[in-house]
């Protein structure tokens, strides 16, 4: 069983609940589809915690953002003040050393696995890049663009939000995010819940069987921890947390 995870941010108690989840139902495979260490309070723990589970990493946007953040000056964000983003993610750059952005350059655009003999293509927006978005209604022909490199499973991640999609002979699997998951309330705004998601993956006939998983954790230690970190807007980044 593989268990798949995507979009940790920095936050390591998100990660350690997901660690905890995926070992009690007998994950024995892990792949990590990239954003691992920017924009949370525990950068360089996130970052070799994850280096020691020894499991393909994919490169993701973030993760190129906190090797060069000058990229991001006067990149204008929906959500995100520019100005907050620049100063969280040069911070966390600031928290790493050589080794760790050693590491970060090891990550791959996309990797190859086999799991049970069905092939997996791994990416973290797209096998084309990772600042593509999918979504549940992105357009088949965009689609069509975006999967010229394909596989009977492909798994992404980048939006934040769990999706099971099929395309052509493709199945399309985003487990969700993590260490940054979030929930639209009725008023349009966004929430950080108080849980963590991943997917699992079994092959059952030859075919993927897909279960997503939300781990509830107690977030108050991490809120704690980024207060105490030093992070620039650490109070803006913990307001977003619910409970």
């Amino acid at each position: 069983m593989l268990a798949v995870i995507s979009d940790i941010h920095g936050n390591l108690g998100g990660l350690e609940a997901i660690l905890a989840d995926a070992g009690n139902v007998g994950a024995d495979g892990l792949v990590c589809l990239g954003d691992v260490a920017s924009f949370g309070p525990q950068p360089r723990e996130t970052l070799r915690r994850v280096q020691a589970l020894g499991c393909p990493v994919i490169m993701g946007n973030a993760d190129d953002e906190i090797l060069y953040p000058d990229k991001l000056k006067g990149l204008e964000e929906t959500r995100i003040d520019s100005n907050i983003l620049f100063d969280i993610v040069s911070w966390c750059a600031e928290q790493l050393t050589d080794a760790d952005r050693d590491f970060i350059r090891t990550f791959q655009p996309t990797v190859k696995i086999e799991l049970e003999k069905l092939p997996i293509l791994c990416f973290h927006g797209s096998p084309r890049s990772y600042n593509d978005v999918i979504v549940a209604t992105t357009p088949d022909e965009t689609l069509a663009q975006f999967f010229q490199k394909r596989a009977p499973l492909m798994l992404g991640g980048h939006t934040h939000q769990p999706i099971l999609r099929r395309f052509q002979d493709i199945t399309f699997v985003n487990p969700g995010s993590v260490g940054s998951p979030y929930e639209l309330l009725s008023n349009g705004e966004a929430r950080n819940p108080a849980w963590a998601e991943y997917a699992l993956i079994e092959v059952v006939g030859g075919q993927p069987s897909i279960t997503f998983r939300r781990v509830p954790y107690n977030v108050t230690p991490v809120l704690e921890t980024a207060k105490r970190s030093g992070m620039p807007h650490a109070a803006w980044w913990c307001a977003d947390w619910s409970d």
